[in-house]
């Protein structure tokens, strides 16, 4: 088995359609429904939305031992930002693509799948 990341991206450009308090619900249920598939197929591992990046730090090492520099966030000037996450657990990049792929029909959002590094005897 092999986890991956699968990030939910999102951009300060990307229109944000007004949702009715209806809709909403309906976009939660269709959410919650996929974990619970996710968890039942023992895929998810781990999933977490962000807050806004303005309300990140990021922090850099500076000259000197010991001497670490926080700063506002986020780490790169862009407008896209990464706005939450699944950690999942497959048996290849198919079945991780196939997750992927229902979590962006869920929340019509692009979704980066990266294979997290092999670690030995793990």
């Amino acid at each position: 088995m092999s986890q991956y990341l699968l990030s939910v991206h999102t951009s300060d450009d990307r229109p944000q359609p007004q949702m009715t308090e209806e809709e909403m619900r309906a976009g939660f249920a269709h959410v919650e429904a996929l974990e619970r598939d996710m968890r039942a197929a023992n895929a998810l591992v781990f999933s977490g939305r962000l807050l806004d990046p303005a309300r990140s730090k990021v922090v850099r090492p500076s000259r000197g031992r010991g001497r670490i520099k926080p700063s506002d966030g986020p780490f790169a000037e862009t407008k896209e930002h990464i706005a939450g996450f699944y950690i999942i657990e497959t048996a290849d990049l198919d079945a991780a693509l196939e997750w992927a792929s229902k979590v962006t029909e869920a929340i019509d959002t692009p979704i980066e799948v990266r294979p997290f590094m092999d670690v030995a005897g793990r």
